[in-house]
C-alpha cells in the first residue's frame, strides 16, 4: 500500500521542529545570551567556542546515538527521551544566569538532539519502501525548508524566551507526531563492535560516493551563504527591489535573499522527490548541480541586486531538487538494515564538516581582496560552482542507485 501525503508529513514533523530549532538557537537565542552574559571584549570569543563546541558534538553525536540505537534494537525510546531533554535545555539557555550556565544548558542541547536525531535519521530506509523514498525525503526536504521560514519570522516577531518556549513546544508535538509511526523494535539489533560498525560504511565504495557527493554539495553552498553578507556590502553595496531602496542593508538585503532561497527549496522539494521515484535519482542530482554550479558565475557578472533576487529564487529551485534527493540516494545505497542509524549518523557528518571548513576560509578570504578588490569573492563563487560541479556528478558510479 502506497502512503499519503499526511503519513509523510508525520513521518518529517521531526525534522521540522529540529530546524525551527536550529535556526534560532544559532542566529537569535545564543548569540543574544552571550552577549548578555559576557563583557563586550569577550562575547565573539564566546560565541565562536559554543559554536566550535557544538561542531565537534554534531560530529560526533549522531554516529554514536545511532550505533547505540542500532545495538538496541529501539528508535522510539532515544527519540522519546532526546525531544524530552531538548524542550527543557531550551528552556535552560534561555534562562542561563550566567556563561557557565549558558554553557552546560547548550551542551544539554547537543546531546539530547544527537540523542533524538541520531536513531531519527534512520527512519526513511527503516520505514518507506524504495519506491516512495524520493516522495519521504522530498517532504523531509520541504518541512526542513519550512521550518526555518517560520523561524525567522518568529525571530523577528517575539522575544527571545517566547522563542524559546516556542521552540520546545514545536520539539514535543514534532516528536509525538513521529513517534506514531516509529516500530517499538526493530526486526534485529546490530551485533558488530563499535569500531567495526563505524569502521564498515567506509569500505563500502557506493556509501563513499555518496558520501563525497554531499559534503562538496555542502561545501560549495557554506562557502557560498557564509559569505553572502560580505559580498553584499563590499560588491554591491546598492539594495534596490521592488521600486525601493532597503534602508537597513546589507543585513535586510541579505533576510530577503535567503527568504527567496527558502521559497525557492520549498517549491520544487515535494515534485523534485516524486519525480527521482519516477526518474531516478541520479538525473535529479545532475540537474541540481549543474544549476547551482552555473548560478555561481552569474553571481559575479552581474552584481545587481534586483538581479539577484532572481538568482535566489533559482538557486532555492535547484538547491530544492538536491534536497528532495540526497536523503533518498543515501538510503538506496545502505547495505546493511542492523546498522540505518549508524550509518545515517556518519553520513551527517558531511553537513557539519564542510560549515568548518567554509568558517575557515575567512582569513583567505580577506587576503585576497586586500591584494585586489572583489578578488577573494571571485575565487569564492568560482570554488563554490566547482564543488556543486563535482558533487553532482560523483553520483555517476554508484552502483545501488539509478
Amino acid at each position: 500500500m502506497r502512503h499519503g501525503p499526511g503519513w509523510f508529513l508525520r513521518l518529517s514533523a521531526y525534522w521540522f521542529a529540529t530546524s525551527f530549532k536550529w535556526f534560532v538557537v544559532l542566529l537569535v537565542l545564543l548569540p543574544a545570551k552571550v552577549a548578555e552574559l559576557s563583557p563586550p571584549e569577550e562575547k565573539a570569543t564566546r560565541l565562536g567556542f559554543l559554536f566550535s563546541l557544538g561542531a565537534v558534538m554534531a560530529i560526533l553525536g549522531p554516529p554514536l546515538m545511532g550505533y547505540l540505537s542500532d545495538r538496541l534494537g529501539r528508535r522510539r525510546p532515544f527519540l522519546l527521551w532526546g525531544s524530552l531533554l531538548t524542550a527543557l535545555a531550551l528552556l535552560l539557555l534561555v534562562h542561563a544566569p550566567s556563561y557557565g550556565a549558558l554553557l552546560l544548558a547548550y551542551l544539554l542541547l547537543q546531546v539530547a538532539d544527537d540523542l533524538a536525531t541520531g536513531p531519527y535519521s534512520a527512519l526513511i530506509p527503516d520505514l518507506v519502501p524504495k519506491g516512495e523514498r524520493g516522495t519521504a525525503s522530498g517532504y523531509m526536504g520541504v518541512l526542513q525548508v519550512l521550518g526555518q521560514v517560520l523561524a525567522g519570522a518568529v525571530g523577528f516577531l517575539l522575544p527571545l524566551a517566547p522563542q524559546a518556549y516556542l521552540a520546545a513546544l514545536l520539539n514535543l508535538l514534532g516528536a509525538a507526531l513521529s513517534l506514531s509511526l516509529v516500530p517499538d523494535r526493530l526486526p534485529r539489533a546490530n551485533p558488530r563492535p563499535f569500531l567495526r560498525a563505524m569502521a564498515a560504511p567506509w569500505q563500502d565504495r557506493d556509501f563513499l560516493l555518496v558520501y563525497l557527493t554531499r559534503f562538496l554539495v555542502m561545501l560549495g553552498f557554506y562557502l557560498a551563504q557564509t559569505y553572502l553578507q560580505y559580498y553584499l556590502a563590499d560588491v554591491v553595496k546598492t539594495f534596490q527591489a521592488l521600486g525601493r531602496t532597503l534602508t537597513e542593508a546589507p543585513f535586510q538585503a541579505v533576510a530577503l535573499l535567503g527568504l527567496l532561497i527558502s521559497l525557492g527549496a520549498a517549491l520544487a522539494s515535494v515534485p523534485a522527490g516524486r519525480a527521482s521515484d519516477r526518474l531516478g535519482r541520479k538525473p535529479l542530482i545532475y540537474l541540481s548541480g549543474v544549476g547551482l554550479g552555473l548560478l555561481m558565475p552569474l553571481i559575479l557578472l552581474f552584481p545587481r541586486y534586483d538581479l539577484l533576487l532572481s538568482l535566489a529564487l533559482l538557486f532555492g529551485l535547484f538547491y530544492g531538487v538536491y534536497l528532495a534527493v540526497d536523503w533518498a540516494l543515501v538510503a538506496d545505497v545502505l547495505k546493511d538494515p542492523e546498522a540505518h542509524a549508524t550509518d545515517m549518523g556518519l553520513w551527517q557528518t558531511a553537513i557539519v564538516v564542510p560549515q568548518v571548513l567554509a568558517g575557515a576560509f575567512g582569513r583567505p578570504l580577506d587576503l585576497l581582496n586586500a591584494q585586489e578588490a572583489g578578488l577573494g569573492y571571485l575565487v569564492l563563487f568560482l570554488l563554490a560552482g566547482g564543488f556543486f560541479l563535482l558533487g553532482a556528478f560523483l553520483v555517476a558510479p554508484i552502483r545501488r542507485a539509478r
